[in-house]
C-alpha cells in the first residue's frame, strides 16, 4: 500500500467498501407497500420519515438486506454514545488494520502504521472516505479481550445491544464494518432510519457526517490526511446533512440520508439500488419537502474513493 503523505485518499477495489466475498442472504418477510408516496423508486428496499408532521412511506421497508457499510453509522454511535468522554484518546494504528483492508479489498482512509490519531479524527476516517481501517481501529480500541479477534467481536456484540436497545428488531451485526463473511450483516430501511435519527441527535457526530471533506494531522508525526465524503447527495441538494453510504457486490448501492429545511429533518434510505440511489433520493426529498429538484451530483476530486 503506498503511503498517503496528505494526497487524496486511493481506492481499494472497484467501489467496494467491504468483502466482495460477502454472500447475499434472503431473509424474506413481508410487508404492505404505504398508499402515496414517491413515484419511479428503483431501490429494493426504500423507508421514508418525514418527522412528525407527515405519514412515513416504503417500499418493502421491513425486509431484511445487506446493508454494506451503512454498518458504520452504527459503529459510530456505539462510540459517541458510550465513549464521548474518549474523543481525545490517541490511537495508534497497527499494520493488522491495514492488512485488514488490503486482504478485504475493502475502502480505505489509508491510515499510515504507526500513525496516532484521536478517536474524534477516527470518526472523520470512518464516515467520510468509508475508512474500513478506521473502523477496525475503533472496534478495537473500545472493544474487550486479550486478542484483536475477541475485541472486534466484543465490539459487534456492544453494536447488536445498541440495535435491540434502539428497537432496530430486523437488524444484526456481524460486522463492524459492513464486511461480513457470512452474510448475516443486516438491517431493513425502517431500522437505518430511525439509527439515522439517532445518530443525529449527537452534535460531534452530526458535524462530522455533514462535512464535504476535512483534513487531518497525524498527533505523533507531521502527516496529513486528507480524506472527503463519498456521499455525493450531500452538497449537492439542498438542506442535505449526510449520512452515510454502502456499496458491495451482494449489499447492492445503499444509502442512509437526511435533510434539514426550515428546521424540518427529513430521514430516508435506500438498499440495494442499482437504477441510481442518488436520483431516488432526491425524490423521496421531493415528495417530502413539496419540491421540483434538478439533482446535478457534486464530483469528488481525481482518486478519491467512491462507496
Amino acid at each position: 500500500m503506498e503511503p498517503c503523505g496528505g494526497s487524496v485518499v486511493r481506492r481499494w477495489g472497484a467501489a467496494l467498501t467491504a468483502s466482495a466475498a460477502a454472500i447475499a442472504v434472503t431473509l424474506p418477510t413481508t410487508t404492505a407497500h404505504a398508499a402515496g408516496g414517491p413515484t419511479g423508486i428503483g431501490a429494493k428496499g426504500a423507508y421514508l420519515d418525514r418527522g412528525p408532521d407527515g405519514k412515513p412511506w416504503g417500499k418493502a421497508p421491513d425486509t431484511k438486506r445487506q446493508m454494506a457499510s451503512t454498518t458504520k453509522i452504527m459503529t459510530a454511535v456505539v462510540v459517541v454514545d458510550h465513549y464521548a468522554a474518549q474523543l481525545g484518546r490517541q490511537v495508534a494504528v497497527k499494520q493488522s488494520y491495514r492488512d485488514w483492508v488490503q486482504r478485504n479489498q475493502a475502502s480505505t482512509a489509508d491510515l499510515r502504521t504507526g500513525d496516532k490519531l484521536t478517536v474524534r479524527q477516527l470518526l472523520y476516517a470512518m464516515m467520510l472516505p468509508s475508512g474500513c481501517d478506521a473502523a477496525y481501529a475503533l472496534a478495537d480500541t473500545f472493544g474487550e479481550g486479550a486478542t484483536e479477534r475477541e475485541r472486534t467481536a466484543s465490539f459487534v456484540a456492544k453494536m447488536n445491544k445498541k440495535a435491540r436497545a434502539l428497537g432496530m428488531r430486523n437488524t444484526h451485526y456481524d460486522s463492524f464494518d459492513g464486511i461480513s463473511a457470512g452474510g448475516a450483516n443486516y438491517s431493513t430501511p425502517r431500522d437505518l432510519a430511525r439509527l439515522a435519527r439517532h445518530a443525529m441527535g449527537d452534535g460531534t457526530l452530526l458535524t462530522v457526517m455533514k462535512s464535504l471533506s476535512t483534513q487531518q494531522k497525524a498527533t505523533n508525526v507531521n502527516r496529513l490526511y486528507t480524506w472527503y465524503n463519498t456521499n455525493k447527495l450531500l452538497g449537492s441538494y439542498n438542506g442535505v446533512v449526510g449520512i452515510k453510504t454502502g456499496s458491495t457486490r451482494a449489499a447492492g448501492p445503499c444509502l442512509v440520508f437526511a435533510a434539514r429545511r426550515a428546521g424540518r429533518t427529513v430521514v430516508g434510505v435506500v438498499l440495494d439500488d442499482r437504477t441510481g440511489r442518488y436520483p431516488d433520493a432526491a425524490k423521496m426529498l421531493d415528495y417530502a419537502y413539496g419540491a421540483r429538484t434538478s439533482l446535478k451530483l457534486r464530483e469528488l476530486p481525481y482518486g478519491a474513493h467512491e462507496d
